[in-house]
């Protein structure tokens, strides 16, 4: 197993894991779409990165992080596939972008789920992302966020 840098090529496996989940619990919505039509432009241009999980050569699971600001990368399109979920990859897919978050030098990084996700939300709390209270929030872009989270690196 190994988590890489995403890579040309990467655009339909970013788009399938990730659809293969949203479209699971939810519908897609624009902001999803925007993504997965450019995540070059939308993402890696704008300062983000995209990691790409393999087990035995097989991409299982991604997950971005979006450049906010200086200081917070954005958690966003974490995935893996329901074939591999429940073995921990999860866990190793976090790790590496809580890593990435802070060799990039960044002291926050934050997320958005939704209540009804609840080994997603276990996995967070594990980690130590704590909830911030709605009064705090910025506008949010896509309707099924109800749980905003931060973690400080």
């Amino acid at each position: 197993m190994r988590v890489r840098d995403f890579a040309d090529g990467d655009e339909a496996t970013f788009r399938q894991l990730n659809e293969e989940w949203i479209t699971r619990y939810f519908s897609l919505e624009e902001k999803d779409r925007r993504l997965f039509d450019d995540p070059k432009g939308q993402i890696l241009a704008a300062g983000g990165t995209i990691l790409i999980l393999e087990h035995d050569g097989e991409p299982v699971g991604c997950c971005a992080l979006v450049n906010k600001d200086d200081d917070t990368f954005e958690l966003a399109k974490m995935a893996v596939s329901p074939a591999h979920q429940g073995h921990g990859l999860g866990k190793v897919l976090l790790d590496s972008c809580v890593q990435r978050g802070k060799l990039a030098g960044k002291k926050r990084l934050t997320l958005e789920t939704n209540s009804g996700l609840h080994a997603a939300l276990a996995l967070y709390r594990k980690f130590g992302f704590v909830e911030i209270p709605r009064a705090a929030w910025p506008p949010m872009e896509f309707t099924r966020v109800d749980v905003l989270m931060e973690l400080w690196l």
